[in-house]
């Protein structure tokens, strides 16, 4: 049996004085903040992709990783907003994507997460939600798939 692991001496702050509603606890996470431009979903893929190689997933399918961050900044960045956030985490050999514009309005929701994303071999669910912190879009990736079945 693993030991359990160590929660945070404090509560996470937040800069705008609203509680943070997303907080990862027990696990690797990783927050990267770029200003919300056409170059932010390329910036983010390579950042993204070198946070993640850090957790050691050699079997993680790196053209589908990529493209879902590219996607997911990309439809970040069209809804608006001067900046984005990328989100990862890492549980049970799964990978968390979910990229933030930080803006938010009573009228506009997310809107479905990008179709590309959706149909990527290792991605196992995908979706938008707006809360509080803005729109966010997000992906779940599968970082130890089953390798193709072969016909016989």
């Amino acid at each position: 049996m693993e030991p359990p692991r160590p929660q945070p001496a404090t509560k996470p702050k937040s800069l705008t004085g609203v509680p943070p509603r997303l907080v990862v606890t027990s696990r690797r996470a990783r927050v990267l903040a770029l200003r919300a431009d056409r170059w932010a979903a390329k910036k983010a893929a390579a950042q993204a992709a070198l946070a993640v190689a850090e957790w050691g997933y050699p079997l993680l399918d790196e053209h589908d990783f990529l493209k879902t961050v590219h996607s997911l900044v990309d439809a970040a960045v069209a809804a608006g907003g001067k900046r984005v956030s990328v989100h990862l985490a890492d549980q049970d050999d799964k990978i968390l994507v979910m990229a933030l514009n930080h803006q938010a309005s009573a009228q506009d929701a997310a809107g479905a997460g990008p179709a590309e994303v959706a149909v990527l071999r290792t991605v196992d669910a995908c979706g938008a939600h707006t809360d509080h912190d803005g729109h966010a879009w997000w992906a779940l990736l599968d970082a130890r798939p089953q390798p193709k079945k072969r016909l016989a």
